[in-house]
Formats: C-alpha cells, structure tokens, sequence
C-alpha cells in the first residue's frame, strides 16, 4: 500500500473530531480512537526499548551480540504488527472490506513459540518479579504495563462495539511475552532480578 505524507499538519482536528479509517468522524476520546492510540504508546514504548539497545557494531544492552541482534529482531517484528493492530483498531465495522489486514492465530501462534523458546533459557520462578533487571529488562516491563492498559482499553471497545477476537488475543499474549523477554534480557545481560518478598519477609528489623 503506498502511503504519501506531504504535510503532517492538517487542521482537521481543531475542534477534537478524527477521522477512522473509512472516514467516519469521532471524537478524540471516542473508545475507538482510544484503544489504538494506546496501541501506538506501546509502539512507541517498544521503540524506546530497541533505541536502548543501540545499532550493529554499537551494541548498549551488555547482552552478547547475537543475543542483541535477536531481542532488536524481535521487537522489530513486533513494532511492524502492532502498526497494524493499530490500523485494525481504527476500522470501524461498517469499513471493514475482505482481504483486509488482520491480526489472527499465526501472529498469536508466533508469540507463544517465541515465548516458549526464551522461556528455555530460563530458571523456574518461585516468586514475583520486580520490575527491573537492567535498563532494557526495565524498559520491557515498562512496555509490559503499557500493552496490559492497551489490552484494557480493547476491552472497552470490546464492550460497545464489534470487534474480531484476535486484536485483545493478542495484547494478552504480547504482554505475557514482553515479562518473558524482559526476564531474558536480565539473564543475558547479567543482571540478577529482584523477587518479590512478601511483606519484606526477612528484612525488617525487630522493635
């Protein structure tokens, strides 16, 4: 699809209408226009991550090239499908044409296998994580909260209007790989995580 951006500002949304695709006019905080700009922060959260992570040859995680180079082609992959997530989103029903892009079971398929293949260098949790584990494990977490709000807002559009399944689908299983990865990044990196100590048991002091 070609895509020509000549101006970015366009006055349209002076008075807080926006245009979906298709052309319907909504407000700005319309559920609608709410769950994909949510998808958008998590995108732009995901962005944060791979900038953390620096280029080819300028590698910033502490994490061994090849290790780097995956979690950069992972999020890459990510950050390309969350676009059209947020595209799907901002499609009402009555716009929806066959053959449109849409998230469905191979990209969810996708999420668990590369889930269940990180998981594999990784130890048995025996408590809660601590958001943490290094500046790229703390940045996935970050992006974890925000795809758990994302996936929120889905459901509230879910609540007031049709919706395919396999948009909030996906927002439940990213967020579960964004913990995973964010564990991952911590190993790789060699930073130890911090658990979650149940009423600072063991650290307090006696009165």
């Amino acid at each position: 699809m070609a895509i020509r951006i000549n101006r970015v500002y366009t006055r349209t949304g002076d008075d807080g209408l926006t245009s979906l695709v298709g052309g319907d006019r909504v407000s700005k905080n319309h559920p609608r226009v709410d769950a994909y700009g949510e998808v958008d922060e998590l995108n732009s959260v995901l962005g944060l991550v791979r900038s953390s992570l620096g280029s080819t040859g300028k590698n910033a995680s502490g994490m061994p090239e090849a290790d780097n180079a995956r979690l950069q082609s992972l999020l890459g992959r990510l950050q390309q499908e969350l676009f059209d997530l947020g595209s799907e989103l901002a499609t009402p029903p009555s716009s929806s044409r066959p053959g449109s892009k849409s998230i469905g079971d191979e990209h969810i398929a996708w999420l668990e296998q590369q889930m269940d293949e990180l998981q594999e260098d990784l130890e048995e949790l025996k408590s809660f994580v601590l958001p943490g584990g290094g500046e790229t494990g703390a940045r996935l977490h970050l992006a974890r909260t925000v795809c758990r709000r994302a996936e929120r807002k889905v459901i509230g559009l879910a609540d007031n209007d049709t919706l395919p399944a396999g948009p909030l689908r996906y927002l439940n299983r990213l967020s579960d790989l964004l913990f995973v990865m964010s564990r991952w990044a911590a190993r790789k990196s060699g930073i130890e995580e911090t658990l979650w100590q149940h009423g600072l048991e063991g650290s307090r002091k006696e009165d």
